[in-house]
């Protein structure tokens, strides 16, 4: 079992790596269909399984047809990783699409929302207060 600083480093290290393997490593065509960029990289306490978390720009067809690509691609990921990353065992590697800026920018959209249809609520308080407090 390996330390948590150790796992850190190992998977900063294949975060780096595949980043880079995206920019110019990977000739499927498909993993070009959307912008791709890898946001997270979970190892195992043992150094044996790993997952990649890819953040993909585009369209739902895009996305798809680019997680495709990058399932095809697993074994060529798992053989540069053996070659430029010195473990003992490379670990398996799972890529897994990140869906949490999107959900972000949804969320930010709601309360954007929230906060226009609120405004006139809150001004229509304040213009009762006004009222109450006018003499008759």
């Amino acid at each position: 079992m390996a330390t948590n600083r150790r796992i850190e480093r190992v998977a900063s290290m294949i975060k780096r790596e595949v980043s880079l393997m995206l920019l110019n490593g990977i000739k499927d065509d498909r993993v070009g269909a959307g912008m791709v960029s890898v946001t997270d990289v979970i190892v195992s306490g043992d150094l044996q399984h790993t997952k990649v978390f890819v953040s993909i720009y585009g369209t739902d067809e895009a996305k798809a047809e680019t997680m495709e690509g990058l399932k095809s691609a697993t074994s060529y990921v798992r053989n540069q990783l053996g070659q430029r990353v010195q473990l003992r065992r490379t670990p398996e590697v799972i890529f897994l699409e990140d869906r949490s800026l999107e959900r972000g920018d949804k969320m930010l959209t709601l309360l954007n929302q929230l906060s226009i249809d609120r405004k006139p609520d809150i001004l229509d308080g304040d213009e009762e207060l006004a009222e109450d407090e006018s003499p008759d």
